[in-house]
């Protein structure tokens, strides 16, 4: 079992190759959803399929992917608590210390003509659960949600050989939760508008 994973399940891909490769530098084990996993090894890194964490194969047309008990138990487990490292260590499960995340385009979506069946396939469920798994546990997960932050985080983990500050956690699930209050806001507007 690696000492480090990151996870990524990214919709926009921008520049997510250069900070899984930097992370892979400083010993992260990459996870990934089928499609992030696939751009990720078009650049050369290894990568280990979500699937293999999860016990199950992604499926129902994508929208089953990253919702299973292990990947929300490598993310929420108190590194602190014997009793969440055992639960870890029986489902065979590492601690998940960096969630990258982004979410289906819903409002762009919305914005659209498109028939209501075809926006609401759109409306990311599992983004947004991983990466306020992620955010509640700001005390010792690393969380992403946005492109622009990649450089200076990357900086960071390189700086503190691997880490990240508490401070730069807590602003980064502080993002997290003001990304997704504004994404259910789009969502119950579009719901209102029917």
């Amino acid at each position: 079992m690696a000492q480090k994973w990151a996870l990524f399940s990214t919709f926009d891909k921008t520049g997510i190759s250069n900070f899984a490769s930097g992370l892979a530098g400083l010993g992260f084990e990459i996870l990934a959803t089928s499609g992030t996993a696939e751009a990720l090894q078009n650049c050369g890194l290894t990568v280990t399929p979500i699937s293999k964490i999860s016990g199950l194969p992604e499926s129902m047309d994508g929208r089953l992917k990253t919702l299973h008990g292990p990947i929300f138990a490598g993310i929420l487990a108190d590194r602190a608590n014997p009793e969440h490292r055992a639960v870890l260590e029986r489902v065979g499960v590492g601690p998940i210390e960096v969630v990258v995340v982004n979410f289906y385009p819903f409002k762009e979506s919305s914005r659209k003509a498109l028939p209501e069946a075809r926006t609401v396939e759109d409306l990311d469920v599992g983004g947004p659960a991983l990466a306020r798994a992620a955010a509640r546990n700001y005390q010792y997960v690393t969380v992403v949600v946005d492109p622009v932050d990649y450089p200076w985080v990357l900086k960071e983990f390189q700086h503190y050989a691997g880490n990240t500050t508490l401070e730069t956690r807590r602003k980064l699930a502080r993002k997290v939760f003001e990304l997704t209050a504004e994404y259910d806001r789009a969502i119950a507007n579009y719901l209102a508008g029917l």
